[in-house]
């Protein structure tokens, strides 16, 4: 299971870089993905790194402010989170994608369980 880390309360406009460490699934095998809910909402897919070239992809809300990157040798993905907004509030997952790319719908090929998450809450 992925273990997040690197939740925090700040206010509007600050950052955050979150952490998720992958056990059980080959480095490099898989693309990666970042993934939030918020309170009341279901869970969404917001962004994506692909297996090898690195390749990433956003959803509209977070394009531009969200940074998505990997490690392999550590096994480990991370999203860079500036100009944050209240909008932002929410629990944090990462997961595993049954693909090599991030194109189509990718938030449908989840691989293995969630982990606990990381909460992110941001005030204005």
């Amino acid at each position: 299971q992925p273990v997040e880390s690197g939740g925090a309360s700040v206010q509007a406009g600050g950052s955050l870089n979150l952490s998720c460490t992958f056990s059980g699934v080959n480095g490099g095998d898989f693309a990666r993905a970042w993934f939030r809910q918020a309170p009341g909402k279901g869970r969404e897919g917001i962004s994506c790194i692909s297996f090898s070239v690195g390749k990433t992809s956003y959803q509209e809300s977070v394009e531009g402010r969200f940074t998505i990157s990997r490690d392999d040798a550590k096994n480990t993905i991370y999203l860079q989170m500036n100009n944050l907004k209240p909008e932002d509030t929410a629990m944090y997952y990462c997961a595993a994608i049954t693909r090599l790319d991030c194109r189509g719908s990718w938030w449908d090929h989840r691989a293995g369980g969630w982990g606990p998450g990381t909460q992110v809450t941001v005030s204005s």
